[in-house]
């Protein structure tokens, strides 16, 4: 049940992934999180009013500083897009995304079978894989100026960043517990908009340029279907975590990057490298030994 969910989660995330970095190509994240955030809010209060559960402070605070971590990762992974290869940033962010809940799933005394253990190792390496950039020169549009700012600011650097935050929101999504139904998503969603807001003051104050708008209905509706199905892969983890280790559930959500680069293959021809094709066979075997264990 959990590697069903987890993968699941992987499913969802990734394509929501590709779909809100197309919006952000012809607009800026902030823009498109101003769509996809309160449709996924609106997709998971839904979800919590069917399926029941209380509201409880303690839970729904996990779930909200979750979100405050999982906001910041949106923002700093979209603008990752629009500064790096789709096919290279989405790896670099689920690798980093991945290692966090590993190290505090062991941390906490999770132990794994060996086949099971063996299959997560592999998992990692695959995201390792899949993430390895082109050594050909090619370079992703970047901020002007030299040094540290333009390091910072790359699509590699800005997506290590982005996962670390992920991380984050997936350790802190398994300490909220699951006695209180989806409510804990909820919080979580409501973290997500408060960072946006936060956002959008903060443009407002400093007279920052926001960038396009969102416009022209096929825009609009690939962001709310990214919106809703990162709010359902949320949902899904969340099922995931609370049935299984955190170091399970955590690793094969983080595989969803074979599905945004599958995806950017086939819509924006980017290059699919010998290694990285290396490295998803390496994720299926991951995979099917997990499934076995």
């Amino acid at each position: 049940m959990v590697t069903v969910l987890a993968l699941s989660a992987a499913l969802a995330y990734g394509i929501a992934d590709f779909l809100g970095g197309t919006v952000t190509r012809r607009s800026t994240a902030i823009q498109a999180l101003a769509w996809c955030v309160p449709i996924g809010l609106g997709v998971v209060l839904a979800a919590a009013l069917l399926t029941g559960g209380s509201v409880s402070p303690g839970p729904m605070t996990w779930g909200f500083v979750a979100g405050l971590c999982g906001g910041a990762g949106l923002i700093t992974f979209y603008r990752a897009l629009a500064r790096g290869p789709m096919s290279v940033v989405a790896p670099v962010s689920a690798l980093a995304a991945a290692v966090l809940p590993v190290a505090v799933g062991i941390a906490k005394g999770e132990r794994l079978d060996a086949s099971v253990l063996l299959g997560v190792m592999l998992c990692l390496v695959a995201i390792g894989l899949v993430s390895m950039e082109a050594g050909d020169g090619e370079k992703a549009a970047g901020p002007r100026g030299g040094g540290w700012r333009r390091l910072l600011d790359s699509g590699p650097v800005m997506a290590g960043v982005s996962g670390t935050c992920f991380g984050a929101f997936f350790v802190l999504l398994k300490e909220a517990g699951d006695g209180t139904g989806l409510w804990p998503i909820v919080g979580a969603r409501l973290g997500n908009l408060a960072v946006v807001v936060a956002a959008l003051l903060f443009l407002a104050f400093r007279g920052g340029d926001r960038g396009p708008r969102v416009s022209g209905r096929t825009l609009i509706v690939l962001a709310l279907l990214s919106g809703s199905l990162d709010a359902g892969a949320n949902v899904l983890y969340f099922l995931a975590v609370n049935n299984g280790m955190l170091s399970l559930a955590a690793v094969l959500t983080s595989l969803y990057p074979a599905i945004t680069v599958l995806l950017a293959r086939i819509a924006y021809s980017e290059r699919l490298r010998a290694v990285q094709r290396v490295g998803m066979a390496v994720a299926v075997a991951g995979v099917a030994l997990v499934t076995v264990g």
